[in-house]
C-alpha cells in the first residue's frame, strides 16, 4: 500500500497524508495530478487516497471499485430503531441499552453502528477487522462521517475498531466478557444487490468460521452468539444455531444461547 492525496489537493491533505503514512509505515507519493491508475502502475501497489472528506482505498486488481466508508443500510436502520421499529439483528441478538457487543467480522460497520445506537453510552461495541488498512479506514470514517443524525453520529463514534484476527482476539478474552458475540462472514453465495461491499470483497480476509472459533465464542459470550449467513449456508446446522428464517430475505440469523 502507498498513500497519496486527491487530484485536487491542498496543504491540509498533504499534511494528513504524510501523518497517515508515518502512522501506517507506508510510502507517501506526491500526486502530481496523475490518475490513480497511473500511480498504481508506477508503484505496482494498492493506493490509499486522502481526500477532502474521506479516505479511499484503490485495490490494484480492481482500481475502479474503491473501498470507502459509508454507513450504507445503517442509515435507514438506525432511523427505524429510533422510531421504535424492529431490526432483525437487534431482535435476534435481543440487544438492549447497556449491553456489550463484539462484532468479529466488522466489514464496513453497518451492523455495529445499529448495535451501538441500541446499547448507547453505557454499552460498548467492539469491531474486529483483520486487514489493517480497512481497519484504519473504518477508524477514520466512524469518527468523521456526518450523517445529519446526532444519535447516529454518536453511535458511530463510540465503536472501538480493533485490527486483529477474530480467533486470536477471542482467545485472549475472559469468560463471559461480552453479552453478544456476532459473526457476519462473507457469504459463499453472492448477493448481487449488496453493492456496498463489492470493493470490500477484494481486500477482505476470508477467515472461515471454524469449530474452534465457535467454541471460543461460547466461552466469551455471556448471553448469546449470533450468526448472519446466506440462507443456503450449512454453518447454521454444522454449529447448532437456532435459525430465525426470513421469507423475504436471502440471509438469515442464527442464535446459540449461552446463558442457560
Amino acid at each position: 500500500m502507498i498513500i497519496t492525496t486527491a487530484g485536487r489537493t491542498n496543504k491540509e491533505m498533504i499534511v494528513l497524508a504524510n501523518q497517515y503514512a508515518d502512522q501506517l509505515q507506508i510510502p507517501y507519493i506526491t500526486r502530481r495530478k496523475l490518475p490513480v491508475e497511473e500511480i498504481m502502475m508506477q508503484e505496482k501497489d494498492d493506493v490509499l487516497v486522502v481526500g477532502k472528506s474521506r479516505l479511499d482505498i484503490y485495490p490494484m486488481n480492481h482500481p475502479h471499485e474503491p473501498i470507502f466508508f459509508h454507513p450504507n443500510s445503517a442509515m435507514f436502520r438506525v432511523k427505524r430503531v429510533l422510531r421504535g421499529e424492529e431490526d432483525p439483528l437487534i431482535h435476534a441478538a435481543r440487544l438492549k441499552h447497556g449491553m456489550t457487543f463484539l462484532d468479529c467480522t466488522l466489514g464496513l460497520g453497518s451492523d455495529s453502528i445499529v448495535a451501538s445506537s441500541v446499547v448507547g453510552n453505557s454499552g460498548h461495541v467492539i469491531g474486529i477487522e483483520g486487514n489493517r488498512f480497512i481497519a484504519f479506514l473504518l477508524q477514520h470514517g466512524l469518527k468523521t462521517w456526518e450523517s445529519g443524525i446526532d444519535e447516529m453520529n454518536l453511535a458511530m463514534s463510540r465503536i472501538e475498531v480493533v485490527n486483529r484476527k477474530h480467533l486470536e482476539f477471542l482467545k485472549e478474552q475472559k469468560n463471559n466478557s461480552f453479552d453478544v458475540v456476532y459473526f457476519d462472514p462473507m457469504f459463499d453465495e453472492k448477493i448481487e444487490e449488496s453493492d456496498g461491499i463489492k470493493g470490500l470483497r477484494i481486500m477482505a480476509l476470508y477467515t472461515d468460521i471454524l469449530e474452534e472459533t465457535i467454541e471460543e465464542a461460547k466461552r466469551v459470550a455471556k448471553k448469546r452468539i449470533v450468526l448472519k449467513d446466506h440462507w443456503k449456508s450449512t454453518r447454521f446446522e454444522t454449529y447448532g444455531f437456532s435459525v430465525f428464517r426470513r421469507k423475504s430475505s436471502k440471509f438469515h440469523f442464527g442464535v446459540i444461547e449461552t446463558d442457560d
